[in-house]
């Protein structure tokens, strides 16, 4: 599969390849909004999250909902509720990329298709509101033959979950998602356009720290490239990054991180937050922990991390396993 998309820092990577997509074929890359800790509150009046989603059936929407929240839930995160309004600032920014031939978090004035420049801008533009924390991620992808719906979407969110900087959407505890999709063709394949709103923070229930990945999951991408920034100390592709998550309040620090294979290798991780960050796109609760070049697909890995929470030490345990993705 080729992408054709650009992340850029909290936005969306498919893999289909980050942005992201699987299948034959060429770059591409993936977008995000900028990770700066929100401020939490409700919707306006009108635009509250739907308790039953309203996605078609079988839609790329749809699967990408469900597997984000699957693996959200599998790792004591809260599940997000749809968002009427978010719906309609994703599909129209999707809408302007595909329309424009442009893979952005951004949109430009007197563009064709232009709502607002910003994530937060076109998500107020259709009633969410401006009070709270609200961004997104976006990215594009083509492929060499036609996917299903379902195969679409999945590939969507495990795109955006490999980059150091999108993993934000699975492992921030948010509350409401809007998802936008257009389909078009390139040199005669189908090619994506997708686009995915985010907003307003939740407390976590559980004990704090929370990961993602976490004991158990499955199936995330093994491999991540074209994310924007790039992330730190890597110089290609990169391999399947684990966030550390609190509360919109705590400090996360991260102080090492190992990932051991089966066969006894051990990993040395890159650690990254918001004391390390250079690029000062991770929030104070989140940390991110990264191996500098690709895992192997369809396989496990233990990891064992150390840090900080609020000046308390932490440290966390767990196996999970590759899918044969790529981010």
């Amino acid at each position: 599969m080729k992408k054709i998309s650009v992340l850029t820092a909290v936005s969306f990577a498919a893999a289909l390849a980050l942005s992201a997509c699987g299948g034959g074929g060429g770059g591409g890359g993936s977008s995000a909004t900028s990770s700066a800790a929100p401020a939490t509150g409700a919707s306006a009046p009108g635009t509250a999250n739907l308790t039953t989603p309203q996605y078609t059936a079988d839609s790329a929407q749809s699967a990408a909902f469900t597997l984000l929240n699957q693996q959200r839930q599998q790792c004591g995160l809260p599940a997000m509720q749809e968002n009427p309004a978010l719906d309609q600032a994703a599909q129209a920014h999707a809408q302007y990329m595909a329309t424009n031939n442009v893979v952005s978090d951004t949109e430009t004035s007197g563009n064709p298709g232009f709502v607002g420049t910003t994530y937060s801008d076109r998500n107020t533009h259709f009633g969410y509101s401006q009070n709270v924390y609200s961004g997104g991620v976006s990215g594009g992808f083509y492929t060499n033959a036609k996917l299903t719906e379902t195969q679409y979407g999945q590939q969507l969110v495990y795109g955006w979950l490999s980059g150091v900087y999108h993993i934000a959407i699975g492992a921030w505890p948010l509350t409401a998602v809007g998802i936008g999709d257009v389909e078009t063709t390139f040199n005669g394949f189908p090619q994506v356009w997708a686009s995915m709103s985010i907003g307003t923070l939740q407390s976590i229930s559980q004990s704090a720290p929370l990961t993602f990945p976490c004991q158990g999951t499955t199936g995330v991408a093994y491999k991540g490239a074209g994310e924007t920034p790039t992330p730190p100390n890597t110089s290609g592709a990169w391999g399947t990054p684990i966030a550390v998550v609190g509360n919109q309040q705590d400090k996360i620090v991260i102080q090492s991180g190992t990932m051991t294979d089966t066969s006894g290798t051990v990993i040395t991780l890159q650690v990254l937050d918001s004391s390390t960050d250079p690029n000062k796109l991770l929030p104070a609760f989140e940390g991110v922990a990264y191996p500098a070049t690709p895992l192997s697909p369809n396989a496990s890995y233990s990891v064992t991390l150390t840090g900080t929470i609020n000046g308390t030490p932490f440290s966390r345990t767990f196996t999970f396993t590759t899918g044969n993705v790529v981010g």
